[in-house]
């Protein structure tokens, strides 16, 4: 099994489907679609079919006259299944007034909504909705994946995906989705390791009041297998530090460029502070240290582009990207894959821009979606976690993109893998982590 699986854009379908017989595909598409419906809805007799114009709509009508053919009546009021089928893949901007009124019908059903390809007003190039958009409980897509079903705000719309194949062959994509296999690229440890050729982390943060994040980091990079952790913090935090991580060297500030000499990847931010002297610290350190750098959290705030000496790996949630690129946090939400490309491209580095799909860019390259979460990661503290991974998988000497999705996918499987999923916190990941990583 790959590491990464296609996700495709509208444009990138039509040229997978580019040469064959349309009305061909489209007997597969309908086929497939009333199949799904027949075995997941065995007792609906009554189904309601919503079709546009377009092959969309033309998939639609085919799934239902072979329900028809099943014994399904097809009806307009009062169904038990309802098809979407209005707008396809190479839908753009907001639904006219009578379609958005259609969807709005859709929604207001209260049945299940089976969709054809992608929820219609959904765009399936970006995941964005400038209007109405259909919440179906099903999406039967052709093919592959499209990006609008793993990118939100359109995956919160999708529901369960099934991939149906209509007999395509798979293309090249600019974006993909992660798959659980890329864990097996994070590199393991060997008989002539010692435990600083197998990570050395460095964590810069901890002040008074915030040593909870610093800690976090700091144990998730020695769960993420980092040979040896050191963690930078005030002085008046090392007591505290003492007594949360046992493993980890502890230094006071003041040293930090003696530390950072001996790292193979820093973390700077959790817990950090945002004064004066914290933000003129994260500035010297991602100038002058020449190795792979994770910037979360408190070192994020006010940050500029720079010419640094190394790779550098950006994690912010929406909020803090909306203030590296100047938007309000709403505008981040609705146009996500466009933000983190931007962000990507302003900084010149590998953005995380984090959530229950995480989007993993790199400059002049595609994102790699990671969406294998449980909405329990919503919780405070897993951005430190997701640091610590982070910092360790490149203090193995991962490239920084396929670093970063590793260690997304290792913090979502580990909040499957740990024993607590309601009142799920951050250490219960941490602790879930080296049976994923196994």
């Amino acid at each position: 099994m790959a590491a990464t699986e296609p996700l495709y854009t509208a444009e990138e379908m039509r040229a997978a489907e580019a040469g064959h017989d349309v009305d061909a595909l489209m007997q597969r598409a309908g086929a497939a679609v009333a199949e799904e419906v027949m075995r997941r809805f065995p007792d609906a007799r009554r189904i309601a079919i919503h079709a546009g114009r377009g092959a969309n709509g033309g998939d639609g009508r085919i799934a239902g006259e072979l329900l028809e053919g099943q014994g399904r009546e097809l009806v307009d009021e009062r169904p038990d299944v309802v098809i979407d089928a209005l707008l396809g893949t190479g839908m753009k901007g907001a639904p006219r007034d009578e379609t958005a009124a259609e969807i709005e019908r859709i929604n207001a059903a209260g049945v299940p909504v089976v969709a054809v390809d992608i929820p219609s007003g959904v765009n399936a190039s970006t995941g964005e909705m400038e209007g109405a958009a259909v919440r179906a409980d099903v999406t039967v897509t052709m093919h592959g994946p499209k990006v609008g079903l793993a990118v939100a705000p359109g995956r919160f719309l999708a529901g369960e995906v099934v991939v149906a194949e209509i007999g395509l062959v798979s293309g090249e994509t600019e974006n993909a989705l992660v798959m659980p296999v890329i864990l097996d690229e994070v590199p393991r440890r060997s008989a002539g390791d010692n435990k600083y050729t197998a990570g050395h982390v460095l964590i810069v943060g901890g002040s008074r009041g915030m040593t909870g994040a610093a800690a976090l980091a700091a144990r998730a990079a020695l769960r993420a297998d980092a040979g040896y952790v050191t963690i930078c913090a005030p002085e008046e935090s090392l007591p505290v530090l003492e007594t949360l991580v046992l493993e980890a060297v502890k230094r006071p500030l003041q040293q930090v460029s003696e530390a950072a000499a001996k790292a193979r990847a820093l973390a700077v931010g959790p817990g950090l502070g945002r004064d004066k002297e914290a933000k003129a610290l994260v500035r010297r350190l991602l100038a002058e240290v020449e190795v792979p750098a994770v910037v979360d959290a408190d070192a994020l705030f006010e940050l500029e582009p720079e010419d640094w000496p190394a790779p550098r790996v950006l994690t912010p949630h929406e909020g803090e990207l909306a203030r590296l690129l100047g938007r309000e946090s709403r505008d981040i939400a609705a146009h996500r894959l466009a933000s983190v490309r931007e962000a990507a491209e302003k900084f010149g580095c590998v953005v995380v821009l984090k959530g229950e799909d995480s989007l993993v860019a790199a400059p002049g390259g595609g994102v790699l979606v990671a969406a294998l979460g449980l909405p329990s990661l919503a919780t405070a503290g897993t951005g430190d976690v997701l640091t610590g991974i982070t910092a360790a998988f490149l203090a193995k000497g991962m490239e920084p993109q396929r670093a970063a999705a590793a260690a997304c996918a290792a913090q979502q499987l580990a909040a499957h893998a740990a024993t607590q999923r309601y009142g799920l916190v951050a250490s219960d990941v941490i602790e879930a982590l080296p049976s994923v990583l196994a």
